[in-house]
């Protein structure tokens, strides 16, 4: 398989969710994965678990947008301009996102999460279980990044 081939993937849900524009960022946000009706038996297990990964395709991303190889973090002009693979940038070649959210409840073909930064109608691509193998302790950020941090640590009136 080149790196060029072709990949073909078929949703197993969407995203259904009241948040619109900016407020999709908020973690608070309650929103819903409705599953395929067929992927139903493959929930089974998952509400034994208090958070999940989530993989989704940012379908709002333009083909404009996907052509970006390079910008600023949060697209701020003070912070360096970075490969948009350094950064957590949805403009990329492949709009996939990924977020780690909180389980809420299971019913049926139906999973409720806290978390989620889609848009309603975002295609789902899978869902993973986190556990504590996921955790990383000795993880290293860039300046920049510690700064951003610093900032919307501030915003929230922690301190570090």
């Amino acid at each position: 398989m080149s790196a060029a081939e072709k990949i073909e993937l078929k949703s197993i849900g969407f995203v259904k969710t009241k948040a619109i524009g900016k407020e999709v960022k908020d973690k608070g946000n309650v929103s819903e994965i409705v599953f395929r009706e067929d992927l139903a038996e493959a929930l089974e297990g998952i509400e034994d678990f208090s958070h999940l990964f989530v993989i989704f395709w940012m379908h709002e991303i333009s083909k404009e947008e996907r052509e970006t190889m390079k910008v600023h973090p949060r697209g701020r002009s003070d912070m360096p301009l970075l490969g948009a693979f350094a950064t957590r940038t949805p403009h990329r070649p492949n709009p996939i996102g990924l977020t780690v959210v909180e389980l809420l409840k299971v019913e049926g073909n139906v999973v409720t999460i806290r978390g989620l930064d889609a848009f309603d109608g975002t295609p789902v691509l899978d869902i993973k279980p986190f556990d504590k193998w996921d955790m990383v302790e000795d993880a290293r950020v860039p300046e920049w990044w510690m700064k951003l941090d610093k900032e919307k640590l501030g915003k929230r009136g922690i301190s570090k």
